[in-house]
């Protein structure tokens, strides 16, 4: 690798690949090589998730959202999915010279609004504003912290032989949102991205069943990536059912249309969560009563085999590999 390419922040292949050689480098540490989506750290014998993340989503405004309710939900969602209740926030706006001040307002307005509706306080930030054409017109930069519950350990080397997996909704939802308008490619539908806090519903699963194993939001490189890691790092095989995954009509024909795969496509309100086999059906109906969760629904399960990682199991009968995604398939989703 000589210089940075757009596939590098796709959230696959060469993610990791930079991630691993270059940052695990000179950064590693016990707490940042667990690589869960939020740091977990112990100060005074109370467990904290702490996480950061940055936002350059073109274009900055979409259907269901915009840039700053991106950088809010993100954020919150890397802190939920952790077993954690999400607690500050702080923010860092560089904003391009020429930025329409009525836009950044909106975007600002979008992100107090959706802090208050998942009860988090936005108490730092920092302003900086460049050249014009040194930036796209604006990025934002949000870290936050969450306590973690008592009784939780959720991590992504938890997974287990005999778990389900299930996720709350529909997926591609975002992504294919983004390509639409990106691209203008004019697909008829209900195409709208499904940004959302998802904290509330973490809540909700907890509550029912306090012993989930993993759970991890499927943003960059979607489903397939969130569960090529957790394969990874737990070192189990993983079965899913094509019959049985959750996806919009329209996300479904836009995608074949272009060549794609909705379980490579991001999601910014959409988890996975690996869950015993005992209590899976309590988990799902729980989740199935929450407005973000009405769409759940099993997909999957952890299987004793070896050697296979994540496989499809095929309406027609067949099985195919999901790897790790690679290359480009949609820079500047998040």
């Amino acid at each position: 690798m000589s210089a940075i390419t757009l596939s590098h922040g796709s959230g696959g292949t060469q993610t990791n690949q930079l991630i691993n050689d270059l940052f695990f480098k000179y950064f590693s540490n016990d707490i940042l090589n667990q690589m869960n989506d939020a740091a977990q750290i112990v100060i005074d014998f109370k467990r904290l998730a702490f996480t950061t993340d940055s936002f350059v989503v073109n274009p900055i405004f979409f259907k269901g959202g915009n840039i700053g309710k991106l950088a809010v939900c993100g954020t919150v969602n890397d802190l939920a999915v952790s077993g954690a209740k999400p607690l500050y926030l702080t923010s860092a706006f560089i904003i391009e010279e020429g930025f329409p001040l009525a836009d950044l307002e909106t975007i600002v307005k979008s992100m107090a609004e959706e802090a208050k509706k998942s009860g988090v306080k936005i108490v730092a930030g920092d302003t900086k504003v460049v050249e014009k054409g040194n930036v796209d017109g604006l990025y934002i930069n949000t870290s936050g912290i969450g306590m973690i519950y008592e009784n939780v350990n959720i991590n992504c080397a938890n997974a287990l032989p005999g778990d389900v997996i299930i996720v709350n909704g529909t997926l591609g939802d975002h992504g294919m949102t983004i390509l639409c308008e990106r691209n203008s490619l004019g697909f008829e539908g209900d195409l709208i991205s499904d940004c959302a806090c998802l904290n509330s519903l973490v809540d909700c699963m907890l509550e029912t069943y306090d012993g989930i194993h993993v759970i991890r939001d499927a943003t960059r490189g979607g489903v397939a990536a969130v569960l090529n890691e957790i394969s990874d790092f737990s070192h189990v095989t993983i079965a899913l059912e094509e019959d049985l995954l959750p996806i919009k009509e329209e996300v479904k024909g836009a995608a074949e249309m272009l060549g794609l795969d909705p379980l490579y496509i991001a999601n910014e309100g959409k988890l996975c969560a690996f869950v015993p086999k005992a209590q899976a059906e309590q988990v799902l109906q729980a989740m199935r009563k929450h407005p973000l969760g009405a769409n759940a629904a099993i997909i999957g399960r952890v299987t004793e085999e070896l050697g296979k990682k994540v496989y499809l199991n095929t309406v027609v009968g067949g099985q195919r590999i999901v790897d790790m995604p690679s290359g480009i398939l949609l820079p500047r989703i998040c």
